[in-house]
């Protein structure tokens, strides 16, 4: 039999709403509402967008001993990041990775105070819990009785800051807990999207009120998977399972950026991490392949797995998609593939689409200019 799908607490909301639901890494998701993924996507670029992403893992991780180090330390030998020396009420992009180098999720982690607050995605939840609580000196609790929410656009701080005025006052990557009517909020100032946003974990219990409540303002519409990969793609932002697996190195994946100068070569906490040695050396020694921005002509996209090839005709292949969608803000369709990094941006590879080969030019990414809040 199949696995039964788990729902969030806003699938009534959803259905009210009138979202196609679809399966999405065991979970019931909305993937559109009746105004539709174009529509949905320039609504978030113009104004503001409600996102579920309740599926979302969040896991909580303490140090036994009281000392948040401890904690941190633990953490830096499974991440490939600086998790020791970030500041109370700040978060982080960081990656997990295997012995080979190769991401095994990638995820956010938010300093509180005396415990670490992660993130991690749905679909790899269970191996990252697992993960963790294999850590010696901290204590890992999943959170199951909050969900999750991204508010995303332009309009996004203007919004909340009518529900919770102190949001307004966060920069991005700030992590705060706030008060509404009672309600303790976990915020952060980030998002998937490329837009200024906040993703805000809200008990089960008054998830819906407070997502009806944000809906309530005309400058909010909720938005369903199918525009969230379009913005994130736009943003040129990889997606686990796609961008980056467990075969595919930070260098490759064009994450190199996430692994700070303290744990490097030379650096103060040099490696620890699983696959340290492959992932410092391609970080000093370049990789041929990275993660580049692709732009096909005319209005057909290219989708995931389409190979690449130098040449309009003969030769093997130098990489595939692995992310293609339209673009509606760019106004035409984009893509992201690993292909050769002595590629010049603005070079003519080509794209295989039913046995013919079309011209597509390299792109730097991103492919719209993000809007955080500095």
């Amino acid at each position: 039999m199949a696995e039964e799908l788990r729902r969030t607490g806003l699938y009534d909301l959803h259905v009210a709403q009138g979202a196609r639901m679809v399966p999405f890494a065991g979970w019931e998701m909305p993937v559109q509402y009746p105004m539709g993924v174009m529509a949905e996507h320039l609504h978030t670029r113009d104004k503001a967008g409600l996102f579920d992403v309740s599926h979302m893992g969040q896991v909580l991780v303490h140090p036994l001993d009281g000392d948040l180090d401890s904690a941190g330390a633990a953490l830096e030998t499974v991440i490939a990041a600086a998790v020791l020396g970030l500041p109370e009420g700040r978060q982080r992009y960081g990656l997990f990775t295997n012995e080979r180098g190769g991401i095994l999720d990638d995820l956010m982690f938010a300093n509180r105070g005396d415990h670490y607050l992660l993130v991690v995605n749905a679909a790899c939840a269970e191996q990252d819990i697992a993960i963790l609580q294999g850590l010696s000196g901290v204590k890992v609790t999943p959170v199951t009785d909050r969900g999750l929410i991204a508010l995303q656009g332009p309009k996004a701080a203007e919004v909340l800051a009518r529900l919770l005025p102190a949001a307004a006052e966060m920069r991005f990557m700030d992590s705060r807990s706030l008060d509404w009517n009672g309600v303790d909020l976990w915020l952060s100032r980030s998002g998937y999207t490329g837009e200024d946003g906040f993703e805000i974990s809200v008990p089960n219990d008054c998830l819906a009120a407070f997502a009806q409540a944000l809906l309530d303002h005309d400058e909010v519409a909720p938005i369903g998977l199918g525009a969230r990969d379009s913005l994130r793609l736009e943003a040129g932002m990889p997606l686990y399972g796609h961008d980056m697996t467990g075969d595919v190195t930070p260098a490759a994946a064009g994450l190199g950026w996430a692994i700070s100068k303290a744990r490097r070569a030379d650096g103060a906490r040099e490696g620890g991490f699983p696959g340290a040695a492959t992932v410092l050396a391609e970080l000093a020694d370049g990789v041929s392949h990275t993660r580049r921005g692709l732009r096909p002509e005319g209005r057909a996209p290219i989708r995931e797995g389409v190979q690449i090839f130098a040449e309009a005709e003969g030769g093997a292949p130098i990489g595939d998609v692995s992310s293609g969608s339209f673009g509606p803000s760019v106004g035409g369709p984009i893509a992201m593939a690993r292909i050769p990094v002595d590629l010049a941006d603005g070079a003519t590879v080509f794209a295989e689409l039913r046995g013919k080969r079309m011209p597509v030019t390299v792109t730097a990414l991103p492919f719209i200019t993000p809007s955080y809040k500095r």
